[in-house]
């Protein structure tokens, strides 16, 4: 009887103490993320942490390690077997993303390697590269099949984004590689009026020759 009562109160405490645990374990995750500690993310990982961990605001360690720039946390992560490539912030940002914004090419090649969504809905990677100038990461992107012309939830496409805050080059390429300069968001806003509004005489000029040369063309068709 007191064998059994033992295993009970055991059992007990032990149930009690595996919150406290977890709870610890998410810290020190949280914490080797923003000290791009790699030593101590491989001891994490070994003794069975989920990669996939969240901070308290719900952000997963990769995207925040992307954020953050904590590559050698980064590519632990990625290489994690048990990583979810698609775990997603509160607003709906991949790892992808991040990485596309950050200019991280060998990052985003792994992560589309282990499955990372090139067109997700909505917001998509391309969307971020061409936001940040990040051509390298567009050009990669393209050539796995990115949507030229996604549209953000209110209509928002790449080019639009590059017109607005991206490098010239990044309109550039993107009206080399064929989007659509005509397509309007739900304000009816084209990519040469989010340029007129953002004060980018590089990208207007850009929009303007191309606009031109394609109604030329179009005119000289019968």
């Amino acid at each position: 009887m007191t064998n059994l009562i033992s295993r009970f109160l055991l059992a007990l405490w032990l149930t009690l103490l595996a919150p406290l645990a977890m709870a610890n374990d998410a810290d020190s995750f949280v914490r080797a993320v923003m000290q791009d500690n790699d030593i101590a993310m491989r001891n994490l990982l070994a003794n069975g942490v989920d990669p996939n961990t969240k901070n308290e605001r719900g952000v997963p360690g990769l995207y925040l390690a992307l954020q953050e720039g904590s590559l050698k946390v980064a590519r632990l992560l990625i290489d994690s077997p048990r990583l979810k490539p698609e775990s997603r912030n509160a607003t709906d940002e991949s790892p992808l993303m991040m990485a596309s914004f950050k200019g991280y090419l060998d990052l985003a090649q792994r992560l589309i390697a282990k499955g990372a969504d090139v067109n997700k809905p909505g917001w998509t990677p391309l969307h971020y590269a061409a936001t940040n100038g990040q051509l390298k990461l567009m050009e990669l992107l393209l050539e796995e099949h990115a949507f030229i012309d996604a549209e953000s939830p209110n209509g928002t496409t790449p080019l639009m984004m590059a017109a607005s805050y991206g490098a010239p080059a990044a309109v550039k390429l993107l009206i080399d590689a064929g989007a659509d300069l005509r397509m309007r968001n739900q304000k009816g806003m084209t990519a040469l009026d989010f340029a007129q509004k953002a004060e980018r005489p590089d990208a207007v000029e850009l929009l303007t020759t191309a606009l031109r040369a394609t109604s030329s063309t179009t005119k000289g068709k019968w």
